[in-house]
């Protein structure tokens, strides 16, 4: 369940200016602010089968984005990637001595970085 709602927040946040404002709006109180139906249909001055019809179009329309796109698929790769090569830039810094030992710890702050730039 947590998963599914990580899934929802990221393509929101990498497609919801694909979206109408409506959508969007539905779409964020409903996946990141977890308001019922009636909270957002009240918020939103829409009925609840409104908020509901707007939920469902925006989850398909961003699937659909990330179906065409694959931005998610590869951002997690990468990050997976990043993770893998910190962790044998450490494990190396800490085995090795003198220039390589400098030399491990530039592509280890090097790596952060590039991580922090994601």
């Amino acid at each position: 369940m947590a998963e599914d709602r990580i899934r929802q927040s990221l393509l929101l946040d990498f497609y919801g200016e694909l979206l109408t404002e409506r959508q969007r709006s539905c779409y964020d109180l409903h996946v990141n602010e977890d308001l019922s139906l009636s909270e957002i249909a009240e918020q939103c001055g829409i009925s609840r089968q409104g908020v509901w019809d707007n939920i469902r179009r925006a989850e398909s329309s961003l699937e659909e984005f990330e179906k065409k796109t694959g931005l998610i698929a590869r951002f997690t790769a990468t990050a997976h990637g990043l993770d893998a090569l910190e962790q044998k830039l450490l494990t190396l810094s800490t085995m090795t001595e003198g220039e390589a030992q400098g030399l491990a710890g530039e592509a280890l702050h090097d790596l952060k970085e590039l991580r922090d730039g994601l």
